[in-house]
């Protein structure tokens, strides 16, 4: 047999991609980037968050990548990026530091996928029990 039949095995097409299953579990969030400035006041619950709760954040979710970034004379704002290659992000000037756990939650709890609208209408398979009105089919009173 001749060698140039057979195509070589690389070890890079040897990975397999990690998704949820029976046996894996695989969270939708990789990393959070939390930008704030260090001067501006519309940041200051943002920095108080950071300095006083970002350490148990990041006990509590060791799977989660955790960025502190400055961002000079811009608004406050975390971004969450996603195992599926999406992003979100979210402004936090004018939340309270509970507000800020709260959205720090909401991109933790988030699967990445873009939020779409439900396409189907409700429809009942029963008649209501007065029937359906119609103005072209009521009794008009007599004068």
């Amino acid at each position: 047999m001749s060698a140039s039949r057979f195509t070589p095995l690389l070890r890079a097409q040897l990975r397999s991609t990690p998704s949820n299953g029976h046996v894996a579990f695989v969270p939708p969030i990789r990393k959070l980037v939390f930008e704030y400035c260090d001067k501006w006041p519309s940041s200051a619950n943002t920095r108080t968050f950071i300095l006083n709760e970002l350490e148990q954040l990041a006990r509590a979710n060791p799977h989660v990548e955790l960025v502190v970034r400055q961002r000079t004379y811009k608004e406050p704002i975390i971004r969450g990026f996603y195992a599926n290659e999406r992003q979100k992000v979210i402004a936090l000037s004018g939340f309270e530091v509970t507000g800020v756990a709260k959205k720090v939650q909401l991109l933790l709890d988030s699967s990445g996928a873009k939020i779409r609208p439900l396409k189907k209408s409700v429809e009942s398979t029963t008649e209501s029990t007065r029937g359906i009105w119609s103005g072209l089919h009521a009794d008009r009173p007599t004068l």
